[in-house]
């Protein structure tokens, strides 16, 4: 990687300076961003002042801040070097990674090999995704180790897009047959009443969340095509019973919302070659009130239960506004101490 280090990370007492120099100044351009705004991002979360003069940039502020800064820059920099852009989520990533590159290489058999140059990445037909927090980095892993894996969290963990994520890549990859995804149908707090159409219709408000990631992950008429052929199935929970699910991709979403016993008909279905994953919020229960939830018993059931992993994930997970993140934490704030 063409970046040097001319000053190095000072000592509590020195001038706080580090000075790092570019090779590239096009790449520089890239990693600075319009109106710096890069950079600006990089400060903001850190707390340090980055001056550019040239081809170098300048780091200010608290030793460790600064090299915290210099690490985040230098892999960003890396980033560009291999020919992949960066944005303000690429850079969120940058800085919630511990500063360790360094993989342990997972597979699945010896069929997919995860870490390419100490990155995890899960490539769709249509674009590259990356774990963006270590704890969504330990679920990826976790889902191609693991015949079944539970995700539980907040919203905006990305606990079912990333999943569906892996289901498409093994899917693409040959290593199921197809891609089953599933949810409770029960609403979230409100009486919709009578919902007009068919089935399909009934259910489609449902499963959208669903719907949306795999438009992420696949071209429109090649999903329209697998539907249609169902190798690739979306249905509520309710339509699982009686189906043994072999050699697929399973996805369980909202599980919190099944109850004890749909919670348990739905984990055995598991049939030869198939990967199953679990993904809920304890915190977001739409259930009756005195029903309890499946995934809380699951949870307590299977959790030293050999080849089934758990996951879990904070506030300081979500990937989505980061507004989100501060509005759970309230929430939860709120709950401890009522």
């Amino acid at each position: 990687m063409a970046i040097s280090v001319l000053s190095p990370p000072p000592a509590a007492d020195d001038d706080p300076e580090i000075l790092l120099e570019f090779s590239d100044n096009r790449l520089l351009i890239d990693l600075c961003g319009e109106f710096d705004r890069n950079l600006a991002q990089i400060e903001h979360k850190l707390e340090v002042h980055i001056h550019r003069k040239g081809n170098l940039l300048a780091i200010h502020g608290e030793p460790q801040a600064q090299k915290r800064a210099a690490e985040v820059l230098a892999a960003l920099y890396l980033r560009l070097e291999e020919g992949r852009t960066i944005d303000a989520g690429e850079i969120d990533a940058a800085l919630r990674m511990g500063s360790s590159a360094e993989g342990t290489g997972a597979r699945q058999g010896d069929q997919m090999e995860l870490f390419q140059g100490g990155r995890l990445e899960i490539k769709t037909r249509k674009k590259t995704v990356e774990p963006r927090t270590e704890a969504q980095k330990a679920y990826v892993a976790s889902l191609f180790q693991n015949e079944m894996a539970f995700g539980i969290g907040p919203a905006g963990t990305g606990k079912t897009y990333l999943a569906v994520a892996v289901g498409v890549t093994m899917f693409i990859g040959g290593h199921v047959d197809k891609i089953i995804l599933s949810r409770p149908a029960v609403e979230a707090g409100e009486r919709l009443g009578f919902l007009p159409g068919d089935m399909k219709e009934k259910v489609d408000p449902f499963m959208q969340p669903l719907y949306d990631a795999l438009h992420d992950f696949l071209p429109g008429k090649q999903l329209a095509k697998l539907m249609e052929e169902k190798r690739i199935e979306i249905a509520p929970l309710a339509f699982m019973r009686g189906r043994t699910l072999a050699n697929a991709f399973v996805v369980l979403d909202e599980a919190q919302n099944a109850t004890t016993m749909q919670m348990k008909m739905f984990l055995t279905r598991l049939g030869q070659g198939s990967r199953m994953v679990i993904t809920g919020d304890r915190s977001q229960v739409d259930l009756p009130r005195g029903v309890p939830s499946g995934l809380a018993d699951a949870e307590r059931l299977l959790k030293d239960v050999k080849g089934i992993s758990f996951s879990y994930f904070t506030a300081k997970d979500v990937v989505r506004h980061p507004l989100v993140a501060r509005i759970i934490e309230a929430y939860d704030a709120d709950s401890a101490t009522g």
